[in-house]
Parts: structure tokens; C-alpha cells; sequence
């Protein structure tokens, strides 16, 4: 089975360093939306240094318990 290759040149004649750019650039944009990747949980360590107007937050630190 042979295959369309994912990206062609229809007109010019760039040098491989041009191909190599292009390339790049339409690598770092591809996200992967195929794969699952799970969302980074946060710690409570790091929740508790986000100011919020929620309970436990930064401005409730100076309150009398």
C-alpha cells in the first residue's frame, strides 16, 4: 500500500534547509489531538498559593481562626 506523503511542494524549488523550516513549523503546531493526554493535576500546595476569594485562600491566612 503506498501512501500520499503528508506534504508536498507544487511550486518553487526550496533548498533543505527551507523544507527543514517548514517542516518545523508544521511540527510545533501539531497538538495531538488523537492521543488522551490528561490535564496535569494541581496539588494543594499549589492551589493554596492562588489568590481566590475562597475558603483556606491567601486573604483568609490573616483572619482569626
Amino acid at each position: 500500500m503506498e501512501e500520499e506523503p503528508l506534504v508536498s511542494v507544487v511550486r518553487g524549488e526550496p533548498t533543505p534547509e527551507e523544507l527543514a523550516a517548514l517542516v518545523g513549523a508544521l511540527a510545533s503546531r501539531y497538538t495531538g489531538t488523537d492521543a488522551d493526554t490528561p490535564k496535569p493535576s494541581t496539588t494543594a500546595w499549589t492551589r493554596s498559593a492562588r489568590p481566590s476569594a475562597g475558603k483556606g485562600s491567601w486573604r483568609d491566612s490573616g483572619l482569626p481562626r
